[in-house]
This record gives C-alpha cells, sequence and structure tokens, in this order.
C-alpha cells in the first residue's frame, strides 16, 4: 500500500533486489518496473555467478547513494555492475 500511494503521488520508489532467480523467472518482472516511473533500483550484480547464475543481489552498500539519486528522480548507474 505505501508503495501504491508513493507512485499515486509521483514520489520515488527505491527498490534493492535480492533474489535467486533475478535473471529467469522474474527478469520479465524486474526489468518492466525499470521501464515505469518513479521506480529506482539500487545498483545490483551476481553474488556467486557460478553456484548460482541466475541471481543479482542489490549492493546493500549503495542504498544511501541511490536513494540520493531517487530523491533527485534519477536512477544510479551502472544499475547491473559486473
Amino acid at each position: 500500500m505505501a508503495v501504491k500511494s508513493h507512485i499515486r503521488n509521483s514520489r520515488p520508489v527505491l527498490l534493492n533486489i535480492a533474489t535467486n532467480d533475478a535473471l529467469a523467472g522474474s527478469a520479465k518482472n524486474i526489468f518492466s518496473l525499470m521501464n515505469y516511473k518513479n521506480y529506482y533500483f539500487v545498483p545490483m550484480k551476481q553474488d556467486d555467478y557460478r553456484a548460482k547464475p541466475t541471481s543479482l543481489m542489490g549492493e546493500f552498500g549503495r542504498i544511501p547513494e541511490a536513494l540520493e539519486y531517487a530523491l533527485e528522480y534519477k536512477q544510479l548507474q551502472p544499475v547491473i555492475s559486473v
């Protein structure tokens, strides 16, 4: 409900992804949100590409920086890093 309220009022929503199937089953939904207005993401990367080849994990240490960008309606780049 909080996200719905933020979007209705044109406020930014910051998302931090942590999932084992981001590059498989969830990819369509995650990357679709990237095309919507006011959704911003904490930069993410694969946490263990050998053991979990479809995983993505937000860089928790970059949340404050990503939040500053989101409050200015900007996406911190790169969204997906190596």
